[in-house]
């Protein structure tokens, strides 16, 4: 049987497994009773990773068959400090999956041009999670979050952009109707913060920030990098999720409802 190496971000660990990409995004969110019922996030990685930090000499020893011949879901190899120790040249597609266990693949595509907002929402997603306010765009926020000559600071960061519809331009009136963030008064004081202070290039709107995405409001993509190098995996438009991922769409959003209802 084929093995796969993976690298979950919810929790961050790295994982070996039978299972290709689906199969194992369906078996973290509805088929384990180690971890909640819930969403999945990980990033696909080169079966043929090699690694000064991770044992794996012994991963075809230790993944292998049940003895009823049904294949081995999962074989944790590491769970801290996994992100910043996987080559980033190693990493693959990432996939998105419901808490209904339904799979979407995004691959590496060339950054985006620089944006012309003044303001962005970064959800950060690995190895931290706040919720940041911030002037600056998405390559030179990644390049700051991990200058490590500053006190706080990761070595690589995994984070995606949200949609801020008006209040990219004018956070004190531009109209939030559209935007189902239950902090909409805190985002706008952040950002006008920012606004007030030419010198302030960040805000942290929530410091630890709940990990679920809101699939509608992701703007542009996820990133994933360090200070040397970021690599993009852009989201679909809403035509494309619409017509071409239906059903995961439909999942993303009951899930997105569901946590409204029960005011996660």
């Amino acid at each position: 049987m084929e093995k796969y190496l993976y690298l979950s971000l919810i929790p961050e660990s790295l994982v070996a497994s039978m299972l290709p990409p689906e199969e194992f995004g369906a078996y973290l969110a509805t088929g384990t009773r180690k971890r909640p019922h819930g969403e999945a996030m990980f990033f696909q990685l080169k079966r043929d990773l090699e690694s000064d930090y991770f044992e794996l000499s012994d991963v075809d020893k230790r993944c292998v068959p049940h003895p009823d011949g049904q294949p081995k879901h999962s074989v944790y190899l590491a769970i801290y400090r996994v992100l910043e120790n996987v080559p980033l040249d190693a990493i693959e597609s990432l996939w998105l999956i419901t808490a209904h266990g339904r799979a979407l693949e995004l691959v590496q595509r060339e950054l985006p041009p620089p944006p012309r907002e003044n303001y962005h929402l970064y959800q950060e997603l690995c190895p931290v999670h706040p919720l940041i306010a911030s002037s600056l765009s998405p390559d030179k926020f990644c390049r700051l979050i991990t200058d490590t000559r500053k006190p706080i600071s990761v070595p690589r960061i995994c984070f995606v952009e949200l949609q801020l519809g008006c209040l990219t331009d004018d956070p004190s009136s531009g109209g939030s109707l559209d935007l189902p963030y239950h902090n909409i008064d805190h985002i706008r004081a952040c950002l006008n913060e920012l606004r007030a202070d030419t010198g302030k290039q960040t805000k942290t709107v929530n410091r630890i920030s709940q990990q679920v995405i809101i699939y509608r409001c992701v703007k542009g993509g996820f990133f994933v990098g360090d200070g040397e190098k970021m690599v993009h995996y852009p989201y679909p438009t809403r035509e494309e999720l619409e017509s071409e991922h239906y059903a995961w769409w439909r999942c993303a959003n009951d899930t997105e409802i569901e946590h409204v209802m029960h005011g996660a």
